[in-house]
């Protein structure tokens, strides 16, 4: 898909204005697979970061102590990944055909990716690589759409910024792995975990423009966009002037692997 591609082109953009993750939404995502780990030690998990990007995701994982592996498919995105998580092994691969042997983690984590997926695909591939009750989880950070003048931003970027929460919501209520023939996955869980972002009018307007909407858009489409944006924060008393907060949620859905065999009857399960 050519919006999925696209990001590779932003790459430094993309490390300095897209949003971190809470750590509370990282613990929550891993709490079933640290259950079951000695000591509930983080340092015991061995977690895969799945479509890392510039490796927002990798640097807390690493942070907590986990023994983590990266893998993401584009070339700028890994190359900015080493350059800002240096220790930490990363691999070119994808969802689909995840470079790791079967039963080789203890939790995949996809943080803004997972939209990204052929789940018909990657499902079974990510049940291969996890172990017997690890755990499958999504982080998205989106714009909370129930303060007024975020949705007015989310109007006049015309979707073309993050994700609104009232959005989120609705995809996470449809979210059935089910679908997918993944009768290795139990039921999802969901949370929402406060993530306000300080920005200024600039480094908002920059960030909307390392979204893939508008990354794939005409020049001129993309100026026009973007103008729009500028001028809608410069009038709003809320971001006209210095730093503000914007307010953000990031929704976090987490499935556990049920302790079944694979079988080549049910592949990847």
């Amino acid at each position: 898909m050519r919006r999925g591609s696209s990001f590779g082109a932003v790459a430094a953009a993309y490390a300095e204005h897209r949003p971190d993750y809470p750590e509370a939404a990282v613990r929550w995502c891993l709490e079933p697979a640290l259950s079951a780990a000695p000591g509930r030690d983080v340092s015991r998990l061995r977690v895969l970061d799945l479509g890392a990007g510039t490796g927002k995701l990798t640097a807390l994982l690493a942070g907590l102590g986990a023994d983590v592996t990266a893998v993401e498919p584009d070339p700028a995105m890994l190359a900015e990944l080493r350059r800002l998580v240096p220790g930490v092994r990363v691999l070119p691969g994808t969802a689909e055909a995840i470079p790791l042997p079967d039963g080789s983690v203890d939790a995949v984590l996809c943080g803004q990716a997972m939209h990204w997926f052929d789940m018909n695909r990657a499902v079974p591939e990510i049940a291969r690589v996890l172990s017997r009750r690890g755990v499958l989880a999504g982080l998205w950070n989106c714009d909370d759409d129930r303060v007024e003048w975020v949705a007015g931003l989310q109007a006049v970027a015309k979707g073309a910024s993050s994700a609104s929460l009232s959005t989120r919501r609705a995809e996470a209520a449809d979210f059935d792995l089910d679908q997918y023939g993944a009768a290795a996955f139990a039921r999802a869980e969901r949370a929402e975990f406060g993530n306000g972002q300080r920005r200024t009018a600039g480094s908002l307007l920059a960030t909307v423009a390392t979204h893939s909407r508008v990354l794939v858009m005409a020049p001129e489409e993309r100026d026009r966009l973007l103008a729009g944006v500028r001028g809608y924060l410069a009038a709003r008393p809320e971001t006209s002037d210095g730093e503000f907060t914007l307010p953000m949620i990031t929704v976090a859905l987490r499935v556990v692997r049920r302790a079944v065999a694979l079988s080549p009857q049910a592949p990847g399960l």
